[in-house]
């Protein structure tokens, strides 16, 4: 419970000894420590709720406050319950003695009854109650018996009633005490909660009826206080309600006070309305109420007192600290503080992924940078103890027995180990093959001439089979580098994206919103994360046009005038429900676009070919063109050539940098299994802002581009994919234009009929031939002109064929007025 007076009161402390901090004087936090042992630690605070909470009453008879609020810090606090409900007690005793005997009593029967049956944990909220309820109910019919002798039916009605408000009190003050005993710094209190604490601040307040100063009543000053705390910090719907729940308690205790509610609930109506102001706006609100209210309820002749209790109110709210309200309403959905506090929250959990992302991102860097690093120094002293050990076995087999051996590796060392160095460097690029000139000199100067070149022939073997093992395991972790560097690169990006947020454009909002409102479009809400030139990002929310298509055919257009660039509808959700809100997603179009036209035969009319391809926007600006040719034909050729692509579009979709994509795709095709089955990959990587391609060809055959009359062709040359675990991918660039057409195709087609010499000189001639650019017709003519040339379809055949163009919008560009346009 301690944690309950801690978070009421810490704040009012903190932001009154703020000044203090600022000056710089050494004895406030130690003031600020004193203050806190007193009142949380040891529970003062407490004590004087339970004493104001003692002395309230209901119609003047009824105190069904006490004994929940024990109740309350019983379950939740139970150290400091004593102090409670000798605060409790003391309060009860100012009203009568009967009144702190029955709660004596109360409190004593609700200890008893939680001594005979514990109640459970999962349901020791409501058994309390209900102790509360049979306490309080058997404590007022003792008193009633005593007093009286007797029980009438409208003693026990009231005994009921004050019984059962105690149960409903119980539920509420638990339900209280814990939202304040925790520290909540991004939750936001449902509106029951809310309804909840000013309950239990009423009835605080309920204990000071009857507290006059200066002739102005303390109840009055501390609700309509209330009132204008809650009306700025949550606005007309808190500080109305705040303002009924007050005045409905407060009447309860005094029928005198009925009027209260209304002039509390218009009040707080008012000053929410006005909260715009501030301070200021929010107490005119109150004294608006109170002039109004004060001639309906009491006429003229109690309006000045009425007056000043509510000035006396708004000097209390002057004075206090912007920290408290500040807190409050960061509890309270829809203010600005709660959606700052939210907003910044999730900036800290947003910051915290993208950290996290760029950690494991550096890592996989440090892994690449560590499989990449190679020691110069260190690869030169390994390779000449290899020398060593390799001339250590040939010595082995062939000097040790021989009676020249001192003269050679004693005296003449430099001599021996130079030759028989030489000897197997010769060897070796010689394909084992020693020049006679060197047999002939090695043989003047070893007795043991054929032995020695024999066993460094035989030693040359398994030399040589270490060294291309050497070089896969340095190619693989090679491998293994790029694709940890590729990974970091992709991680990398996903943390920026991560950090994406939106930026403040609030004047390009409002020319924007102008714009479209003048035009007669309701927009909701608009979000602008980015208007850089090409990577135009907003996101707004519109009414349901009804399929009436407003956002492509109006908003977009209009955009792309007032943006200076053409604006499409990037993505589009609309509502499910009448009345509801659509969002829409515009960002900058592309300047060129593609169109795609595919033709294709398997071998001898079959169904299944061993050809596959493949188009896919990557959502990045770029589109991917591939063709994969799988080894043979039928069945098994096909898995082949699908499984690459799939492969590989799964890398491309990554985000994986298209070299380093398709030799991980080589290294899984080569690595999965021993049978000889390759497959060629032919890709094609466009660029669709500024149209420029790579081209990326693995045993491939030449792709042409048809620009006009001139065609270009584009070739690189490798061996298939699956073959050897790594191997240099070619890449060839070229700027595409508007119009031209880039036509791919398989082996099976650029091999021509066999009676044709050149077949690349005929296949340009027949595609310069053709007068349509239509991709599609373009595929089929080609397709149909080589199989009727060949008289038969004796390969699978694949021709994919792709024409850029501008991108021209749907629907032109609205103009509004040059004022509204962009600087």
């Amino acid at each position: 419970m301690a944690r309950v007076e801690r978070n009421l009161v810490e704040p009012i402390v903190n932001a009154r000894l703020q000044g203090g901090r600022a000056a710089g004087v050494n004895w406030i936090p130690a003031i600020q420590m004193k203050l806190e042992d007193i009142f949380f630690k040891r529970g003062l605070f407490l004590a004087l709720i339970g004493f104001l909470l003692g002395r309230a009453l209901i119609l003047s008879q009824l105190s069904p406050f006490g004994l929940p609020f024990f109740a309350a810090v019983f379950l939740m606090r139970r150290e400091h319950a004593p102090l409670a409900l000798l605060g409790l007690l003391v309060g009860a005793f100012t009203n009568s003695i009967v009144s702190g005997v029955t709660l004596f009593a109360a409190a004593f029967i609700l200890l008893l009854l939680n001594k005979i049956k514990t109640p459970a944990i999962e349901s020791h909220f409501k058994t309390m109650a209900v102790y509360v309820l049979l306490s309080l109910g058997l404590a007022d019919l003792a008193r009633q018996y005593i007093m009286f002798r007797s029980v009438n039916i409208y003693s026990g009605m009231m005994i009921a009633v004050e019984a059962g408000l105690a149960l409903i009190l119980t539920l509420i003050f638990i339900q209280c005490i814990p939202l304040m005993t925790v520290r909540i710094k991004s939750q936001a209190l449902k509106t029951e909660e809310i309804v909840s604490v000013i309950i239990l601040l009423a009835s605080v307040m309920t204990g000071t009826i009857g507290w006059v100063a200066y002739g102005l009543s303390i109840e009055h000053i501390l609700s309509r206080y209330l009132v204008l705390l809650f009306g700025l910090a949550g606005g007309a719907a808190i500080g109305s309600t705040v303002g009924v729940v007050t005045g409905l308690i407060f009447s309860l205790a005094s029928v005198t006070s009925m009027y209260q509610m209304s002039l509390l609930a218009f009040s707080g109506l008012l000053g929410g309305l006005l909260k715009e102001g501030k301070k200021i706006g929010v107490s005119i609100g109150l004294v608006i109420a109170t002039l109004l209210m004060g001639l309906y309820g009491e006429g003229t002749n109690n309006i000045m007192i009425t007056v000043y209790e509510s000035f006396a109110a708004i000097l209390l709210f002057a004075l206090t600290p912007t920290a408290l309200l500040g807190r409050i309403a960061k509890h309270i959905p829809g203010t600005v503080e709660h959606t700052n506090e939210q907003q910044q929250y999730m900036r800290k959990v947003r910051d915290v992924t993208a950290q996290r992302v760029s950690q494991f991102s550096h890592v996989f860097g440090a892994l690449s940078e560590s499989f990449s690093h190679i020691d110069e120094s260190s690869k030169a002293e390994e390779d000449e103890k290899e020398l060593d050990y390799f001339l250590s076995n040939v010595t082995e087999k062939t000097c040790q027995m021989c009676f020249k051996k001192e003269q050679c590796w004693t005296s003449n060392f430099h001599t021996t180990y130079d030759s028989m160095q030489e000897i197997m460097h010769e060897l070796n690029d010689n394909d084992g093959q020693l020049s006679s000139q060197t047999t002939k000199e090695w043989g003047k100067y070893c007795t043991r001439s054929p032995q020695v070149i024999a066993a460094i022939s035989q030693e040359l073997n398994f030399f040589q089979a270490n060294q291309r093992l050497k070089r896969q395991v340095h190619e693989s972790r090679k491998l293994v580098a790029d694709q940890l560097r590729g990974v970091s690169a992709v991680m990398e990006d996903f943390a920026k994206e991560i950090r994406r947020e939106r930026q403040n454009h609030h004047q390009q909002e409002e020319v924007i919103l102008e714009a479209l409102e003048n035009f007669g479009l309701q927009i909701g809400n608009i979000d602008i994360y980015s208007l850089e030139q090409g990577g135009v990002d907003i996101e707004m929310s519109i009414p349901d046009c009804q399929g009436r298509g407003e956002c492509e055919k109006l908003i977009a257009p209009m955009l792309s005038d007032i943006l200076g660039e053409t604006i499409i509808v990037h993505s589009e959700q609309c509502t499910t429900f009448p009345g509801g809100q659509c969002v829409v997603v515009l960002r900058s179009a592309k300047k060129f676009t593609v169109e795609t036209g595919v033709s294709h035969a398997a071998k001898g009319g079959g169904l299944v070919s061993g050809d596959s391809f493949t188009t896919m926007d990557l959502g990045i600006g770029k589109y991917a063109v591939a063709i994969s040719d799988g080894m043979g034909n039928g069945e098994r050729a096909h898995l082949e050539s699908t499984e690459t692509l799939s492969l590989l579009q799964k890398f491309l979709m990554s985000g994986i940098e298209e070299k380093i994509a398709i030799k991980s795709v080589n290294s899984v095709l080569s690595l999965r299994t021993t049978d000889e089955i390759f497959s060629t990959l032919d890709l094609a990587m466009i660029d669709l802002q500024d149209a420029k391609a790579k081209f990326l060809k693995v045993c491939s055959i030449p792709s042409f581009i048809k620009r006009g009359e001139k065609i270009i062709k584009i070739e690189s040359s490798s061996l298939p994919m699956g073959i050897i675990p790594e191997f240099e991918v070619d890449v060839v660039s070229e700027d595409l234009k508007a119009g031209d057409l880039l036509i791919m195709m398989s082996d099976g087609v650029f091999e021509g009929p066999t009676h044709i010499e050149n077949v690349e000189f005929w296949l340009k001639r027949k595609i310069k031939e053709f007068e349509t650019e239509d991709p599609q017709e373009v595929a089929d003519l080609i397709l149909e002109e080589v199989i009727r040339v060949k008289g038969m379809i004796d390969d699978d055949m694949t021709i994919v064929v792709t024409k850029i163009m501008h991108n021209t919008p749907k629907w032109a560009s609205i103009p509004v007025q040059p004022k509204r346009k962009r600087a």
